[in-house]
């Protein structure tokens, strides 16, 4: 017997228990196309949310080399605004990305109110005065502040930006540093700050800490991996400009030599004139690579674009020899691509697949609409498929089969179909051939 339950993404009811509605608000902001700062307001919103932790506000501080400083704070400017804002949240139906929403606007147009304040309260962490709120992150631990007014340890600025008597910081933690803090108050609904709350904000606490630390090892791994492209893009550029630079040095040299035959000079020159065009290319196909941005995407006739494509003088001269076959059905949606850059894609894979097949081979290429809004493009070929080795890393720049090949088609192909919110597969078996499936959305007005 299997029972089926949906993931619990719904708000709960007022018999949940106040860590359970914590979690499944917090789950959620990992499942969102947020941002890194958007993520930081939802995990504020969850510590002044009725369906999280419950505090009045929440301040953000975040750590820049070894300063703490004021970034954000989310709650409402005025006891009037608290309570109309508290009756928005609470109506029937806000669920978790509602309330992120309206947090977020109420952050925009509040800005000069709360955040603006908040911007100005920068500490050292490694000065010789500790003082509250960096006390916390210095010390790596939470602090419960009561009776502010009379605790001399409270940075006076903070005291008179925050404007209450009991307080709560939160350091923002990772394995090995402090990221951040949170500070967290009741200022208009004057409640106690409990051991629960404590608890659960200090749960709130290590959720973004351990969010922020991933995010920097991501950023991280991200530019290390652009390092790592521009190494390869400069060892690319000097093995494919060295040799024709040589050669138009080399034939430029023997030009400036007065007893050099008119046969060879008109020889040299048109020597170098051929290796400046294939300098050009080179750069041309680099540049293309790096134009390609996010334009809207725009209803394409499949069919129709196939057949142009295949028309063209360059792939009918390729195809000589091998045997295309086009099955498209008539009743097939529009896809929804970038206008210049989609059939160059599709170029790209059809080129492929004809320098792939052998004399007397084939190249098959099919459309079919597929579930759920999406339409399938298959190119398939019988060469020799490609080698395990490549399979892996087939899209990343640089690789290549082929002895003339730049390694750039799959990767300004790949680039393309993420653009217009596709994707490409590709299947290839050594002996047997390369199937590529290019995996593009339907326009929903199409017939």
């Amino acid at each position: 017997m299997i029972d089926r339950h949906p993931v619990p993404l719904q708000e709960f009811g007022t018999e949940t228990p106040r860590e359970v509605k914590l979690l499944s608000f917090i789950s959620q902001v990992f499942i969102q196309p947020f941002s890194v700062q958007e993520n930081l307001l939802a995990l504020l919103t969850a510590l002044t949310s009725g369906s999280g932790v419950g505090f009045n506000r929440a301040m953000l501080f975040l750590v820049e080399g070894r300063l703490l400083r004021g970034r954000l704070w989310l709650g409402p400017p005025s006891p009037e605004d608290a309570w109309n804002i508290w009756e928005v949240l609470s109506t029937p139906g806000m669920g978790f990305v509602e309330i992120v929403e309206y947090n977020r606007s109420l952050l925009e147009s509040k800005r000069q109110a709360l955040s603006a304040r908040v911007e100005g309260l920068i500490y050292d962490l490694d000065g010789d005065r500790e003082v509250i709120p960096s006390l916390a992150a210095r010390r790596r631990e939470i602090l419960h502040v009561r009776e502010a007014e009379h605790e001399p340890l409270v940075d006076q600025a903070f005291k008179d930006v925050i404007g209450v008597r009991e307080f709560l910081c939160i350091p923002l933690l990772s394995r090995e540093d402090v990221l951040g803090e949170i500070v967290v108050d009741n200022a208009f609904t004057a409640a106690p700050i409990t051991a629960a709350d404590i608890r659960l904000a200090g749960l709130c606490g290590l959720i973004a800490g351990n969010y922020l630390y991933t995010a920097l090892l991501a950023q991280k791994m991200v530019d290390m991996e652009k390092m790592a492209a521009m190494g390869e893009m400069g060892v690319f550029l000097v093995h494919q400009l060295r040799n024709p630079l040589t050669v138009i040095g080399g034939f430029t040299d023997q030009l400036l030599n007065d007893r050099l035959s008119e046969k060879k000079r008109t020889r040299n020159l048109a020597i170098i004139r051929k290796e400046i065009r294939r300098l050009e290319a080179i750069i041309g196909r680099i540049s293309r690579l790096t134009r390609i941005e996010a334009r809207s995407v725009v209803p394409l006739e499949l069919p129709r674009l196939l057949e142009e494509i295949l028309s063209a003088p360059g792939l009918r001269a390729k195809g000589r020899g091998r045997d295309i076959r086009v099955v498209c059905p008539p009743d097939l949606p529009n896809i929804l691509g970038l206008p210049l850059d989609t059939p160059e894609a599709l170029r790209n894979i059809l080129d492929n697949a004809l320098e792939a097949a052998p004399r007397g081979g084939e190249v098959v290429v099919r459309c079919a609409p597929r579930p759920n809004g999406w339409v399938e493009v298959s190119v398939r070929d019988n060469g020799p498929g490609i080698p395990p080795e490549i399979r892996d890393k087939m899209f990343a720049p640089f690789v290549t089969t082929k002895k003339e090949g730049m390694g750039l088609g799959l990767v300004f192909v790949k680039r393309v179909m993420d653009l217009c919110g596709g994707r490409i597969e590709v299947e290839s078996r050594e002996g047997l051939g390369t199937d590529v499936r290019l995996m593009f959305k339907a326009d929903e007005v199409s017939p």
